[in-house]
């Protein structure tokens, strides 16, 4: 990623050059409030970043509006869609509060499926291969916003986990004959919420199983292997042998922010 000389917070990186889990995984290391923006053909989303979480994230999308999301999950009727956006126009109020007071949902259903809505934003991105992604420091204006908690580091790992074209993340980590080592803690592993399957695979990474061997070992998919042994990857978790040691990820010591394009 490259820094833009018009705004001192502001950084861009191209995603045909530069997979998004990459990106996150340096935005994740400065642990600062931030805005990213990813943007291609007519279409912008946004994550919301505090403290090395997200918590709020925006599509220009109508597909992706709570609205609709809301239909999709069958969590309201056409009907009731219909009746509530006319009351929200009347009101000016927030569709959450409005599907509240026709009594729709519960509280905890407006928040559960806030919640699940931003992180459909979130999933959506990994899909994306061509945009602009921009990260602007500076504490986000949430007024008015349901915040939600979700570490940034999870993100990387859930949205590389659903992401749909292995293949091309395969062919990021080098050839079939690559060896990774283990270089996590086990804070690490407890942060991202690793489960019993990913934690399986990342024992078997010993510095002498080829990149092959991993994905082919099972007992899952190969291609759910190689997903998880990239996620490792980005994530710092593991790395290639002999590529000496991984780069520092916690505050402690300042970490100057190198949004760089790579290639």
């Amino acid at each position: 990623m490259s820094r833009n000389s018009d705004r001192a917070a502001q950084y861009r990186g191209d995603l045909s050059q530069t997979a998004l889990p990459e990106m996150l995984a340096i935005i994740d290391r400065t642990r600062v409030a931030g805005v990213i923006e990813a943007v291609s053909g007519d279409f912008s989303k946004k994550i919301y970043l505090d403290d090395g979480c997200v918590v709020h994230a925006a599509s220009s999308d109508l597909a992706d509006s709570l609205g609709s999301y809301l239909r999709r999950a069958g969590k309201i009727s056409e009907s009731q869609y219909q009746a509530a956006m006319r009351k929200r126009s009347e009101v000016s109020r927030r569709l959450g509060e409005v599907v509240i007071e026709q009594g729709l949902l519960t509280p905890a259903q407006v928040y559960q499926a806030i919640r699940e809505h931003v992180e459909a934003i979130l999933w959506s991105l990994f899909s994306w291969e061509e945009g602009e992604v921009s990260f602007s420091i500076g504490q986000p204006d949430l007024t008015g916003i349901v915040r939600i908690q979700i570490p940034l580091r999870q993100v990387i790992l859930q949205g590389v986990v659903r992401a749909a074209n292995a293949k091309s993340l395969v062919q990021r980590m080098g050839g079939k004959e690559t060896r990774f080592e283990p270089v996590f803690r086990y804070e690490d592993l407890i942060e991202i919420a690793l489960d019993g399957g990913g934690y399986a695979l990342l024992a078997r990474v010993d510095g002498k199983r080829t990149l092959y061997e991993l994905c082919t070992g099972g007992p899952g998919p190969a291609a759910d292997a190689a997903r998880l042994l990239y996620a490792f990857s980005v994530l710092g978790l593991v790395r290639r042998s002999g590529a000496g040691d991984a780069p520092e990820r916690r505050a402690g010591s300042p970490i100057k922010i190198k949004l760089r394009s790579e290639t």
